[in-house]
């Protein structure tokens, strides 16, 4: 199946390139560019996407609104998000995983790395890495503590899972995969992706990006000081 891209981002030029690079995959293809949000959620639907390429700060509607947009859209349950920034050490990352977005990639990142994560986010997997989601993510969800940006009642909502499940959670705060999980908890792989399914269906979250956001948020995961 080819994985339907689209590009939102102000620069033409940087459009171009990337076009370039994923049009020459035999697996994907560029079926839209935006400049700016509002035209990459319109795109979105029209062009049947399945992962866009957005660029966090676009003048008028940015990346973040637009993510936003296009989680709270039912007919656009099956896009995924994945935010290009200039800086990775950006709260506007961790703001983009809370829009909804499956992961970041920097904009310096190389071809081979782009393509990747097209991939992984088309598979529906999470563009978090180990160091990203212990450092960066821990970090910008710890100040946020008590601000606007807290979901409430998400502690809560962690009643609905089983032990194995909140283990299972853990691991994926973590930053590892189905394979890492299965060799600390000794299970198989599939048990191990049973378990984050059922976790995702019961808190609601779109991927594991999102679940990585909620085991910070709800306090299941405590980042570490330093």
């Amino acid at each position: 199946m080819t994985i339907r891209v689209l590009l939102a981002d102000d620069q033409a030029l940087l459009r171009s390139a990337f076009k370039v690079l994923v049009d020459s995959e035999s697996d994907m293809e560029v079926v839209g560019e935006a400049s700016d949000g509002a035209e990459a959620v319109a795109l979105a639907g029209s062009e049947r996407a399945d992962v866009v390429l957005m660029d966090i700060r676009m003048p008028g509607t940015d990346g973040l609104a637009a993510t936003r947009m296009i989680s709270a859209d039912p007919a656009l349950a099956h896009v995924r998000v994945v935010m290009l920034t200039t800086f990775e050490v950006d709260e506007y990352v961790v703001q983009s995983l809370r829009a909804g977005a499956s992961g970041f990639l920097g904009k310096g990142a190389e071809p081979d790395e782009l393509l990747g994560a097209i991939r992984i986010a088309a598979a529906g997997e999470a563009l978090l890495s180990p160091v990203a989601t212990k450092g960066l993510i821990a970090k910008f969800l710890a100040q946020g503590e008590g601000q606007d940006g807290d979901v409430p009642g998400r502690g809560e909502r962690l009643d609905a899972l089983t032990g194995r499940e909140r283990e299972v959670l853990v691991q994926v705060a973590g930053g590892h995969s189905n394979d890492e999980i299965a060799e600390r908890l000794e299970v198989s792989p599939l048990t191990v992706k049973t378990h984050v399914n059922r976790a995702m269906a019961k808190l609601g979250a779109r991927d594991r990006a999102q679940l990585v956001v909620i085991a910070y948020e709800s306090g299941l995961v405590r980042p570490r000081v330093e």
